[in-house]
């Protein structure tokens, strides 16, 4: 393709009825996997013996700050008209958040959950403890709830973005992707700060 031409799936007619399949998919896969997060919390299954997952918790920082600059590659080629690295960078960092996702729930199916403060890494975060940590336990706080509930109100409209591009339907992939975007690059950015300050008190 010679510079400043358009990719030929640029002139592809929009696909509504495969837009609306796959729309009603994008919700389907989307209770699916906040019932997997709810239920985290409530259910450990044991890992077999000699098996060990703790390798994934600085490996989902590292996935996310990968993509990270992925979208933020993408949104520069987009802006220079590159459209199809855009849509590879996409698509890669489409890749990372599954990647991520599963190693997640793999994760905390599997695995205690961490707390920030909890220094003698007992499952709770006593007074002294909290009295050590002082107001860097609220930042955090403030961080992590605020990096979960966009995951969560993002995901569908994710999903719902990817496809209009999928399905040709441009002008509603641009229309979602101004405020979509940033929610993803802020959920992607935080995952790795999150890591960072609850790193010390993993096992």
């Amino acid at each position: 393709m010679n510079p400043g031409q358009q990719p030929a799936w640029l002139a592809r007619p929009p696909r509504e009825r495969l837009a609306r399949t796959l729309g009603i998919a994008a919700w389907v896969v989307t209770a699916a996997v906040l019932a997997l997060v709810g239920l985290m919390r409530q259910v450990r299954i044991p890992l077999p013996a000699g098996i060990d997952l703790s390798f994934l918790p600085p490996f989902h920082a590292i996935v996310n700050a990968a993509a990270a600059i992925v979208l933020v590659a993408a949104l520069v080629a987009v802006r220079r008209g590159r459209l199809a690295l855009h849509r590879g960078l996409m698509l890669t960092a489409m890749a990372l958040s599954v990647v991520f996702l599963l190693g997640y729930v793999a994760y905390h199916f599997t695995s205690d959950e961490v707390r920030f403060g909890d220094a003698d890494l007992d499952g709770t975060v006593d007074a002294a403890e909290l009295a050590a940590v002082g107001r860097t336990r609220a930042i955090y706080l403030v961080l992590l709830f605020s990096h979960i509930v966009l995951a969560a109100v993002s995901l569908p409209f994710i999903l719902l973005t990817f496809i209009a591009a999928l399905t040709n339907r441009f002008e509603t992939h641009r229309r979602l992707a101004r405020w979509v975007f940033p929610m993803w690059l802020y959920v992607a950015a935080t995952g790795p700060v999150c890591y960072l300050m609850l790193r010390s008190y993993y096992p």
